[in-house]
């Protein structure tokens, strides 16, 4: 989906995490300024509503509103 998008798959997870209303976790900080240089590009990447239910569909929510507890809810 990533490759479809032309974007790096840790830039989505990032722009997806900015997309979310009340969602507070931390970053964990670059070590290089070629890493921060990456990091910002999510800054730029708008995920539409198609993208944003898509990646809900391939990693659903933990319970109660998904079908598993974490972290068996993320285990491939």
């Amino acid at each position: 989906m990533c490759a479809d998008l032309g974007e790096d798959p840790a830039h989505v997870g990032l722009a997806w995490l900015l997309a979310q209303d009340g969602v507070t976790g931390p970053i964990i900080g670059p070590r290089t300024a070629e890493q921060l240089d990456g990091s910002l590009r999510a800054l730029r990447i708008t995920l539409d509503d198609d993208t944003l239910a898509k990646l809900d569909e391939l990693f659903p929510p933990p319970a109660p509103n998904g079908a598993k507890p974490a972290p068996e809810a993320y285990a491939w």
